[in-house]
């Protein structure tokens, strides 16, 4: 049987139906997976990168948090619902109170001077019965020898998860993990922030970091510095004198002196606990090629367990089947109840099975995308979302009107945090300066900057989207000893009073200052060149960053200072900071805790960032403040502690190692599908208080994103002409080819 070709006409109308129905099939416009929207799972987004740190000992960024809180278990949390901010047990069974030996190790009256005090104990209980995520670093094989402890590079292969191998396991959480937690921080392998604090109080740390130090050089004896696999550094086999398991259930911690804010360092990851079988299991050849770390596959006994990394693109977390769970709490805030935020009272967490956390870049996107029902919340950890779609609403009744008509929630609050300008105190130019001639130019210099910059202006009237109030000090309002807000707590550096009214110094004022320190005009009074300085932010400009860069440069322009742009993403950001080569540079900080301590700790000598890994990004170093930062730690909140702040404040304010920011508004943002949303700086494990309703999302989702089929009609005209086309152009050549049969002629 012959096979005819198929003709133009009837080859383009097939494929005018296929792209028909191509154009069909892509009318859903969700990022997700068809059929996600159905799923018991919240969306949500980060920028940029990666987090950078995911290992409890050295994780201590922002955009670390919703995947650390979510994994690992201090011993302590905070109440969800709770204002002030109450201390709550987490693996601990219970927030006990320290007691107190003299130097004879005899034991004190608890009302007893601080001065007296040599020691304070912790011996705190730990639950039973919490048992670890699964991981194969616990697996075991049937005469209970560890399966994954003894692999050479070749056994390791292509692995790439935990998920990769065969066989997982479990345990139960003991008060030994904890201590080895502890003792991690003095490692030498990574970057461990909050050394510097630790050392300070756990008796015996300092001592044991030396001892470490030396052990590992040990260990990697003939390596070099570069190498990726490094001996397992098993700190089971060094005791340490300051933590301890007395028991299976109970660990001691001991500290030197009073230090009533260390109950608060017990609420954060930097004291959850590590298996050691974890840490040797990812110790061995060809882990760290392969990317298998607690940096991107953490181990905890929380919530959620991380079950998908993709680098710089996608982060999966899921349900931990070993979690015990947790009841929502049944106790909240005047008007939490009316807000439904008791409803789920008694209800064992978490909600919802899966958090999926997807990269977007541009904010704009990531706002489009919430608009259309695609993302539950636009980005977990920021408290400032809610701020900016508030003012979108302020600025359109159109906008208002969707918003309502959506039943978009903003709740917005104020919070403890805060975001600065940081002068680098190790800078030759900005900094403390080498000579008492040149720190007085120097502080002169920082001074009349902080006089030029008008954070009234540009976060109380320009960028509203991240609006707050214009700060004076380190001190955010809702911290015992803050005066922001008041006459007593104006910054006279910046500030003056005028007719009873505080207001920012002017322009004049600070070219005094600018010509005192050397620059008048802007420029240098030895050489005449222009001042140009170097300002190193935190984030890859986009257009809404571009427009607040131009804006710093404006206000350095008012003094004739030129101000140079170093942007950089987060994490190379991070590095440069690290090793104190920034000069003037953006950075925040989100409170870990309800203490002014957690904002003076910036400023603290001790806790520089170059010099000890600490979080004084500004390297800031002054020994009076140190001193009165010494004796505030000891301190319970009264009037004698209030006066010591203020001495420790007005100390920053004069020397500016800041140019003090801006106190922003806390707003968050969620669909109407997302239960239990309440806006908080210091409680960071929120996925699992987090109820999602996915019928109503799927819902939403198809009404608020009809089929736009323009398009495919257009499609449809534009081939139906062609089909016109072809089929005249077919027949005419039928035609032309199609000549009659002549009748032969007669003879």
């Amino acid at each position: 049987m012959s096979r005819h070709p198929m003709s133009p006409t009837r080859w383009l109308t097939a494929v005018m139906l296929i792209a028909s129905l191509l154009a069909l099939a892509a009318c859903n416009n969700s990022p997700w997976p068809a059929g996600a929207e159905k799923e018991n799972t919240l969306f949500n987004s980060f920028d940029e990168r990666s987090p950078r740190y995911l290992d409890p000992t050295g994780s201590y960024s922002n955009p670390e948090t919703p995947y650390t809180y979510s994994i690992y278990e201090p011993l302590y949390g905070y109440h969800y619902l709770k204002r002030p901010y109450e201390l709550i047990p987490k693996a601990a069974a219970a927030v006990v109170q320290p007691y107190y030996l003299d130097a004879k190790g005899t034991r004190l009256p608890q009302a007893v001077a601080p001065e007296q005090i040599a020691e304070s104990v912790y011996d705190i209980p730990i639950k039973h019965g919490i048992l670890y995520a699964p991981h194969p670093a616990f697996a075991k094989d049937e005469k209970g020898s560890y399966l994954y402890h003894r692999m050479t590079r070749e056994d390791v292969g292509d692995k790439r998860s935990p998920f990769d191998f065969k066989h997982m396991g479990t345990r139960e959480l003991v008060a030994d993990d904890y201590v080895y937690g502890f003792k991690r921080h003095a490692t030498t392998r990574i970057e461990a922030p909050a050394f510097a604090t630790f050392s300070e109080y756990i008796i015996g740390l300092k001592d044991y970091s030396k001892l470490i130090k030396a052990e590992d050089a040990k260990l990697r004896a003939g390596l070099s510095e570069s190498a990726r696999d490094k001996p397992f550094l098993d700190f089971r086999k060094w005791p340490l004198e300051g933590v301890s398991a007395l028991d299976k259930y109970t660990l001691r911690i001991r500290i030197k002196g009073k230090y009533p804010q260390w109950k608060y360092w017990l609420a954060m990851s930097f004291t959850a606990p590590v298996p050691w079988e974890v840490d040797a299991f990812y110790s061995q050849p060809g882990m760290s090629e392969n990317s298998l770390s607690w940096n991107q596959w953490p181990v905890g006994t929380g919530p959620f367990m991380m079950t998908e990394y993709v680098q710089d693109r996608r982060h999966v977390l899921k349900r931990n089947p070993n979690f015990r769970g947790e009841p929502y709490p049944c106790e909240g805030m005047p008007g939490d109840k009316e807000k439904g935020l008791l409803a789920d009272c008694g209800k064992m967490m978490p909600f919802v099975d899966t958090v999926v956390s997807t990269i977007v870049k541009e904010r704009t996107p990531r706002k489009e995308m919430f608009k259309q029902g695609f993302l539950d919340v636009p980005e977990i950890e920021r408290p400032e979302w809610g701020i900016e779609f508030r003012v979108d609403m302020e600025d359109s009744d159109e906008t208002r009107k969707e918003y309502d008509d959506k039943g978009f929630s903003f709740p917005v609050t104020t919070d403890i945090n805060n975001w600065y300008l940081g002068f680098n105190w190790l800078d030759p130019v900005v900094g403390k300066g080498d000579t008492p001639e040149q720190q007085v130019k120097n502080r002169k210099l920082r001074q009349a900057l902080s006089i030029a910059i008008d954070w009234e202006e540009g976060y109380g009237r320009i960028f509203r989207n991240k609006g707050g109030e214009a700060a004076e000090g380190p001190l955010p309002p809702g911290v015992f000893g803050s005066r922001h807000g008041t006459v007593e707590g104006m910054n006279p550096v910046t500030h003056k009073l005028e007719n009873g009214r505080v207001v920012r110094r002017s322009i004049e004022e600070a070219k005094q200052l600018l010509a005192e320190a050397g620059y008048p005009d802007g420029r240098d009074a030895r050489t005449g060149k222009p001042l140009v300085l170097n300002y190193d932010y935190q984030r890859t400009p986009t257009p809404e960053i571009k427009a607040e860069l131009d804006w710093m440069v404006r206000q350095f322009a008012k003094l004739g200072v030129q101000l140079e742009i170093r942007a950089t993403d987060y994490n190379q950001f991070q590095d440069k900071v690290l090793k104190g080569k920034q000069q003037i540079f953006w950075w925040g900080w989100l409170a870990d805790y309800p203490d002014a301590e957690n904002f003076l700790f910036l400023l603290y000598g001790p806790n520089s960032k170059a010099k000890h890994e600490g979080e004084n990004a500004a390297n800031y170093e002054n020994p009076e403040y140190d001193k009165l930062y010494r004796q505030m730690q000891t301190m319970d909140d009264g009037p004698e502690k209030q006066k010591v702040i203020d001495q420790m404040v007005k100390i920053a304010q004069q020397d500016s190692p800041w140019a003090w920011g801006y106190f922003p508004y806390v707003g968050v943002a969620f669909q109407s599908w997302v239960h239990n949303g309440k806006p908080t700086i210091v409680v960071r494990d929120l996925a699992k208080y987090y109820r999602v309703d996915p019928a109503l999302r799927t819902q939403r989702q198809r009404e608020w994103n009809d089929p736009v089929w323009w398009p495919v009609l257009a499609l449809f005209a534009g081939l139906a002409l062609m089909v016109w086309v072809a089929r005249r152009g077919y027949k005419a050549r039928e035609r032309v080819t199609a000549k009659p049969v002549q009748a032969p002629s007669a003879a």
